[in-house]
């Protein structure tokens, strides 16, 4: 039991000690910042359409990749798994689909610049112009 405890604070330690990743969307996107309800809204696939009616399209890096754990936890305030289990909920109910998973950082980049209404976030050191960085507020 003490070596769980030990994990799990090692965990939370590793996570708030890395650089909160960007959230970013396509540049058409008519928003400039979101609070973390709309973003977590958004991510559990509650919200599916921006302010302009545009569809929006969540896209998400590998569930095993320290940047997803690191978004989960500093900006949705949820672990992967949670996010994971909303999902397949959404899944098996029909209500809808888990967002779209890409392999890379590079590849989501290009995603968010080519897909209109497209969300997702990148590594804090991944500095681009070519998509729009959201701010996120408390």
């Amino acid at each position: 039991m003490l070596v769980l405890t030990i994990l799990c604070c090692h965990d939370v330690l590793a996570v708030g000690s890395a650089a909160t990743p960007l959230v970013a969307v396509h540049p058409a996107v008519p928003v400039d910042k979101l609070s973390q309800a709309q973003l977590r809204s958004i991510f559990l696939k509650r919200q599916v359409i921006w302010p302009d009616g545009v569809a929006i399209r969540v896209f998400i890096l590998p569930v095993k990749s320290a940047t997803h754990r690191q978004f989960s936890q500093s900006h949705l305030q949820m672990f992967p798994y949670q996010l994971d289990r909303a999902w397949q909920k959404l899944t098996f109910s029909g209500i809808g689909t888990p967002p779209a998973e890409v392999g890379s950082a590079t590849e989501m980049l290009k995603l968010l610049q080519s897909t209109p209404g497209a969300i997702g976030y990148l590594p804090a050191d991944n500095e681009t112009t070519d998509a729009k960085i959201i701010h996120i507020k408390p």
